[in-house]
């Protein structure tokens, strides 16, 4: 799959839009919503920290995390802040449909690799969040979403699935790479995301419930594209998410994933990755406007 003129022009443009990157700086204690103490900010720090994630075997390392995101998304929902707007569906997906599977010794066929690819996504929005808290550098997919977050003006539907998107588009990919994915591996791969989108209902709830954002519209979109031809003509209906629709997202993001693993592919790869993300972004926003979400 190579890069076209059309996606490198959006890219570019987009380029103009998402922020390249959050530089270290000052911690925002509040995201449109009550002020965060100091303490509630040292607790978010403590347990976002991945490198005190413990347990004896993978499955328990992935039960921590689990449990240490649960608590940072109580303390942002009970604040309203808007940096929750991602993690309120994130912590019910894990519990209602991907813990209950990791949890069946017979609901893989490579429960380690299960266990190892839902352990890295967590872990590197975790990271991200953790350097939203103490001023460190946060890479630029979450950095575009933390800045929405921050912007009280913003579509909070539409703030919430730039979450989604970085973390699928984008983290998944990564992570996709990180635990070494074969194509042997798709079958339980598929069984993941598969559980996440099938979850949609328990997300768009509890986003709704918490935040007063409907997500339904930009989430059925995301998933299955619903809505992509009100986006001809408005720039934005790029190659890239033409071959996202197609193929569908997570078989492109699986085989983005696979191909990383290849130094010869890479460079060409992380381009595409960033495209389709950035081209992702855009048609979510294009969308939330006619929407009015």
């Amino acid at each position: 799959m190579r890069v076209s003129i059309a996606i490198a022009a959006i890219a570019a443009v987009a380029a103009l839009l998402i922020p390249a990157g959050h530089a270290a700086g000052a911690v925002a204690d509040t995201a449109c919503g009550s002020t965060l103490s100091q303490a509630d900010i040292a607790e978010i720090v403590r347990l976002s920290d991945t490198s005190a994630i413990s347990g004896i075997d993978g499955l328990a390392r992935l039960e921590d995390a689990v449990a240490r995101h649960q608590r940072i998304t109580e303390i942002l929902v009970e604040h309203r802040d808007l940096r929750g707007l991602f993690s309120i569906g994130l912590d019910g997906v894990e519990y209602a449909a991907v813990m209950p599977m990791q949890r069946d010794p017979s609901a893989f066929a490579d429960s380690e690799y299960a266990h190892a690819i839902s352990a890295e996504l967590l872990g590197r929005f975790l990271d991200n969040l953790h350097a939203e808290f103490t001023g460190g550098i946060v890479e630029p997919h979450w950095a575009h979403y933390f800045s929405l977050a921050r912007d009280c003006e913003a579509s909070r539907a539409r703030t919430a699935m730039a979450g989604y998107n970085a973390h699928l588009t984008v983290d998944l990919a990564y992570s996709t790479a990180a635990v070494h994915s074969r194509p042997e591996n798709a079958p339980d791969y598929f069984k993941i995301v598969a559980a996440i989108a099938a979850a949609g209902d328990v997300i768009i709830d509890r986003t709704k419930a918490a935040y007063g954002a409907d997500l339904g519209p930009l989430w059925r979109f995301y998933f299955v594209g619903e809505g992509l031809d009100q986006l001809f003509g408005t720039g934005v209906a790029t190659e890239q998410l033409l071959i996202a629709a197609d193929l569908g997202a997570n078989t492109v993001i699986f085989t983005n994933g696979l191909a990383l693993q290849d130094p010869a592919l890479a460079p060409t790869i992380r381009t595409e990755i960033t495209a389709l993300w950035q081209a992702a972004d855009l048609a979510l926003e294009a969308l939330a406007r006619i929407n009015a979400l």
